[in-house]
């Protein structure tokens, strides 16, 4: 087989462990997953009635271009439907971005530690990757402004970051915005965008308007609770959307994903409520933190970076024997932490009361 050199070795994503997955290994019944920033809540109700009702052909192919789900999610954010593309998930669009414009000759440069399949698809199309050092969990925009020269095709900003949930300000990114050169391709990756309660940071997507360089990505995966649809967009120019769209598979959203869209975006006081609940879990593990002396990331996000001051394998492994699945910082680039997803009141306190008895076994905390 003539493979492309840069696969070989190449390990493919890992995703956080699946209930069934630990049940089956440890034994047990009953499972809290708090892992992959998955909402606790659950989708709208209003997407459940829905389903229970509708009626779909399945022998019929998708909307190729999301018409009805195109302006749905136009009218919400206030574009054109030329100004959009929709991708199976946020992660078809980072490959379809690094499809289009990665290749050997060129480089990217983005944070360490961020979201992991930005550097997986840049290595996959031989592309040069500079990675910058985070500067306390955030993005040190002037070092990632030095990175970058001639050959720099494209600038990944996770913002709010994936591990460490920090939100880079308004003037820090628009300053950083003012000096990329407007050949080089900005990827303002906003996955955790409706759960920002940063009063520094607001709706960028008039940036869409500012720069001609710039695509800004969200999803539906984590506040609206509809993971299991794989549904993720971008925003840019229409000059960059006409680019990127003949790269992006034909029919890669489903008829009942698109149909789903449209209904979720109808109940934005469901995600409203959900942005408070998490406001209140994100104070809950917190207070714990602060409490045993345990460093964490100021998150804007439904996830927080908390530091364990142990082997994160260890407490990671322990944690699923009591029942807990979370993440371990040596899979995330941040050993020492782990990574929880902020769940609802009561997994948080089942949680943490388990973290403790652990932690003090670990000789932690007294």
């Amino acid at each position: 087989m003539k493979w492309k050199d840069q696969i070989n070795g190449m390990q493919a994503y890992q995703p956080g462990k699946s209930i069934d997955e630990v049940k089956k290994e440890f034994g047990l019944d009953e499972i809290v997953k708090l892992a992959s920033n998955e909402n606790p809540f659950g989708c709208s109700p209003k997407v459940h009635e829905f389903i229970a009702k509708e009626s779909i052909n399945f022998a019929l192919y998708p909307d190729g271009y999301a018409t009805d789900m195109r302006a749905a999610v136009a009218k919400h954010l206030g574009v054109s439907g030329d100004e959009l593309i929709f991708g199976n998930g946020s992660d078809e669009l980072i490959s379809i971005i690094s499809r289009a414009l990665l290749h050997p000759g060129v480089n990217t440069v983005m944070g360490n530690p961020t979201f992991s399949q930005y550097a997986l698809n840049a290595r996959i199309e031989g592309a040069e990757i500079r990675e910058v050092p985070l500067n306390d969990g955030n993005h040190n925009l002037d070092a990632m402004l030095k990175a970058i020269d001639e050959n720099t095709a494209v600038v990944w900003v996770c913002s709010p970051n994936n591990p460490t949930g920090v939100v880079i300000e308004d003037v820090r990114l628009k300053a950083f915005l003012d000096q990329v050169p407007k050949n080089v391709l900005v990827v303002l990756d906003e996955a955790y965008f409706e759960y920002v309660t940063n009063d520094n940071h607001k709706d960028t997507i008039s940036y869409i308007h500012d720069y001609s360089n710039i695509i800004i990505l969200r999803t539906f995966s984590k506040a609206y609770g509809l993971a299991a649809f794989r549904v993720g967009y971008g925003a840019a120019n229409k000059d960059i959307i006409a680019k990127m769209d003949p790269v992006r598979g034909p029919f890669n959203n489903t008829v009942l994903s698109q149909a789903v869209i449209q209904v979720a975006l109808q109940d934005q006081e469901y995600i409203e409520k959900c942005r408070v609940e998490n406001t209140k879990g994100k104070k809950q593990i917190e207070t714990y933190c602060d409490e045993h002396g345990l460093h964490y990331y100021p998150t804007d996000t439904n996830f927080i970076l908390i530091e364990v001051k142990a082997d994160s394998d260890v407490i990671f492994k322990k944690l699923m024997q009591r029942g807990f699945i979370i993440r371990s910082g040596n899979a995330l680039g941040t050993p020492g932490y782990i990574r929880i997803t902020i769940g609802t009141q009561t997994q948080n306190e089942g949680l943490l009361t388990q973290l403790t008895a652990i932690l003090e076994e670990e000789g932690v905390i007294a």
